[in-house]
C-alpha cells in the first residue's frame, strides 16, 4: 500500500533550522508532484511548498526565501529545508503526493504529519 512517512520535526528556537524528510513507498515516486502542507491549531491546512515531477518548485509567500523543497527520486524522498524559522511556522507539517492523469484525473496521498514547534 502507499505510505508517506515524515520525519525531522521537533522543537527549535526562532531563527533556527530544521530539515523535514518524507519517504514514499508504494508509488512510482518520480511520477508524482510532491508537496508540504501545514496546519496550525484552529487553522486550515495550507500549502507550504510544492515540487513537480520535473522539479519545478513553488512556495507560499510566507516561506519564500526561507524554505527550500527538493526531491531525490533515487531515494523516493522529498525534503523541506526550513531556515530562519519563526514562531508562526509552528504547525503540523504534512507530506502530500499528487498525480494527475487524463484517465484517472487528480488523486493523491497524505502522510501522518510531523510536529514543528518554534519558540520565541
Amino acid at each position: 500500500q502507499v505510505q508517506l512517512v515524515e520525519s525531522g520535526g521537533g522543537s527549535v528556537q526562532a531563527g533556527g533550522s530544521l530539515r523535514l524528510s518524507c519517504a514514499a513507498s508504494g508509488i512510482i515516486f518520480s511520477s508524482y508532484a510532491m508537496g508540504w502542507y501545514r496546519q496550525a491549531p484552529g487553522n486550515q491546512r495550507e500549502l507550504v511548498a510544492r515540487i513537480s515531477s520535473n522539479g519545478i518548485t513553488n512556495y507560499s509567500d510566507s516561506v519564500k526565501g526561507r524554505f527550500t523543497i527538493s526531491r531525490d527520486n533515487a531515494k523516493n524522498t522529498v525534503y523541506l529545508q526550513m531556515n530562519s524559522l519563526k514562531p508562526e511556522d509552528t504547525a503540523v507539517y504534512y507530506c502530500n503526493a499528487r498525480r494527475t492523469t487524463k484517465v484517472d484525473g487528480s488523486y493523491g496521498y497524505w502522510g501522518q504529519g510531523t510536529q514543528v514547534t518554534v519558540s520565541s
